[in-house]
């Protein structure tokens, strides 16, 4: 989707986390990959060019996950979290059903064959 005409942000860790979330979404957002944590630098960079846009993080339930979440807090606290069940670990390896099942309940349109694969696994 293009940058111009997404009204939401989705802040990921990896290149793995960008492509998954993107194939589940019907919204239009512009997922960014920080590839970890990032330089104050580049944060403010990409703070300048959220504009009045609705963003969100989701990153790993790791240590490296949570540093990224307390970088947002501190020079973005406006920007709303995300959170994979901690036995997942990354969200590149979490189901596809928990993920629509996040993205869902922040209000992002996920593909319905995506909430379906829950249900047809129980």
């Amino acid at each position: 989707m293009s940058e111009e005409y997404a009204d939401k942000i989705i802040i990921v860790e990896g290149k793995s986390d960008k492509k998954k979330v993107l194939g589940m979404i019907k919204d239009r957002v512009e997922v960014i990959c920080t590839n970890g944590t990032i330089s104050l630098s580049r944060l403010d960079e990409l703070i300048d060019s959220f504009g009045d846009r609705q963003v969100f993080i989701l990153a790993d339930a790791d240590e490296a996950g949570e540093k990224l979440r307390r970088q947002f807090r501190r020079e973005y606290p406006e920007a709303e979290h995300l959170y994979i069940d901690k036995m997942y670990k990354e969200v590149a390896t979490a189901p596809y059903h928990h993920l629509a099942m996040v993205l869902l309940g922040a209000n992002i349109d996920v593909h319905t064959e995506f909430l379906e694969m829950g249900r047809t696994a129980q």
